[in-house]
C-alpha cells in the first residue's frame, strides 16, 4: 500500500534537540516531535541565529527599541548585552529561513516562543520579554507562513 506524502514543515532546531540557543543548550519538545508525526509532518530543522553567521554559544541579543516589523524594515537594530548590533545577523538568518520555507514548499513553522528571532506571541525588546514576534517569526509571517509559537521542554 502506498504511503501518502508528508508535509514538511518548518521547525526552530533547538525544540528539536539541536543545542543552538544562545547559552549553547536546547528546548527539545518531545511532545511536538510526536505531534508532528502523528499529523504527518515532517520538522525541517532551522535556526535562523546559527544560519545567519552568529554561532553557538553567543551573547543574549534583542530588539533595541521597538518591533521586529521595525528591525525587518530597517527602522531598529538587534543588539547584544554589550551593545554590539547584531542586526545583519538576525536578518540573513530570517531570510534564509524564509528560502527554505519556497524551496521546500513549506507553508507552516513551529517556532520556538520567547526567542528574539523565532518568537511568535512574545520575543525581547530592550532586554525585556513583551508581546510581539521575532524577527524571524515576522518575515515568514509577511511572507503568507502560517506560524505556531512552541514553549518546548516538554517530554
Amino acid at each position: 500500500m502506498p504511503t501518502p506524502e508528508r508535509s514538511p514543515v518548518l521547525v526552530s532546531a533547538c525544540l528539536l534537540g539541536r543545542a543552538c540557543r544562545y547559552d549553547g543548550r536546547h528546548n527539545k519538545d518531545g511532545e511536538l516531535e510526536r505531534a508532528l508525526a502523528a499529523r504527518g509532518l515532517d520538522a525541517v530543522p532551522f535556526c535562523p541565529e546559527e544560519e545567519g553567521g552568529l554561532g553557538t554559544p553567543r551573547p543574549a541579543a534583542w530588539i533595541e527599541t521597538g518591533s521586529a516589523a521595525a528591525v525587518c524594515d530597517g527602522e531598529a537594530r538587534m543588539v547584544t548585552e554589550s551593545g554590539a548590533d547584531v542586526t545583519a545577523g538576525f536578518l540573513a538568518g530570517a531570510r534564509k529561513a524564509l528560502e527554505t520555507c519556497r524551496a521546500n514548499g513549506i507553508e507552516r513553522a513551529f517556532l520556538k516562543e520567547r526567542s528574539p528571532s523565532c518568537g511568535v506571541r512574545n520575543t525581547h525588546v530592550a532586554g525585556k520579554l513583551v508581546e510581539g514576534p521575532g524577527v524571524t517569526a515576522e518575515l515568514l509571517g509577511r511572507a503568507g507562513i502560517e506560524i505556531e509559537g512552541v514553549e518546548g521542554r516538554r517530554d
